[in-house]
């Protein structure tokens, strides 16, 4: 794995090539959250056909489950991977074991839409004032919606209380209709500047690698590459797990020039191996 500059490549084809393992960001990658991609639909079935593995790695602050069902209605086939982990899931099941012994924790739900799937089927009552709160669990930002203010005023009475705080989604940008917003990540950094501590599940923070691996049967890291379109997440990720890279130049790169990605690359001390302009075939 080079440190050098990335490798430029067409499509897909080349990867497939090469690698038996693809650990696949969702978001910016495959999808802009309200459409696939053009040919990242036949592209991820290619993959399937060609006998390769496919993992989809997500910060999502959601269960597996529901950004599955969302897949398929955006118009994945079905199947065409083998298997989903994001975020809120290596959170779910983290809590779900600490918290077997608990009743009726109060926890701090900042979500989306109202979501409360990261929470479902564990001892927890979502309270709305962070004064009141055991927890506090960052799954989500409506940042499209509100200004960081909003949760600075959520988020002030917890932090003041040292309450712990998990944060399921660490993308500091989300993509929205209205264009990139801050997500869950910032809002975390914004607990953190509050004079809280954070624990931070998904990329680039080894423990969603740990899980992602072990269920693809930890294979050899040479034989995995990892296709993401954010370097702070998908890339030093999946570099810091030893595993190879692929950036591509949608998502919130989209707009990026070469010069911009570089100093990206210098800033999170993360160069791709692997350079493409879309997940197509």
């Amino acid at each position: 794995m080079s440190k050098t500059a990335p490798q430029p490549l067409s499509g897909i084809s080349e990867l497939a090539a090469r690698f038996n393992y693809f650990v696949l960001d969702q978001f910016g990658v495959l999808h802009d959250g309200a459409a696939p991609y053009p040919g990242a639909v036949e592209a991820l079935s290619r993959l399937k056909t060609a006998g390769k593995k496919s993992m989809l790695l997500s910060n999502s602050g959601k269960r597996s489950a529901p950004n599955e069902a969302r897949l398929v209605r955006l118009g994945f086939e079905a199947g065409s991977w083998d298997h989903f982990l994001s975020s809120g899931e290596v959170a779910w099941r983290m809590l779900a074991e600490e918290l077997s012994d608990t009743v009726n924790a109060r926890c701090l739900l900042i979500a989306r839409d109202g979501d409360r799937s990261a929470i479902d089927g564990l001892p927890l009552i979502v309270t709305e004032s962070g004064a009141e709160a055991d927890i506090v669990l960052l799954s989500g930002s409506e940042g499209d919606r509100y200004d960081l203010d909003h949760y600075r005023g959520m988020l002030e009475p917890a932090a003041a209380r040292g309450v712990r705080c998990i944060c399921t989604n660490p993308d500091k940008v989300m993509l929205t209709a209205d264009g990139p917003r801050f997500g869950a990540g910032r809002i975390a950094q914004l607990y953190a500047e509050l004079g809280g501590a954070v624990e931070w599940i998904g990329k680039p923070f080894p423990r969603i690698y740990e899980a992602a691996l072990e269920l693809l049967g930890n294979p050899a890291p040479d034989r995995i590459v990892c296709v993401g379109d954010s370097i702070e997440h998908d890339i030093a990720g999946g570099r810091a797990a030893g595993l190879n890279t692929a950036l591509v130049a949608t998502g919130i790169l989209e707009t990026s020039t070469a010069t911009e990605r570089e100093r990206l690359f210098a800033e999170h001390g993360a160069t791709p191996d692997f350079l493409l302009p879309a997940f197509a075939w």
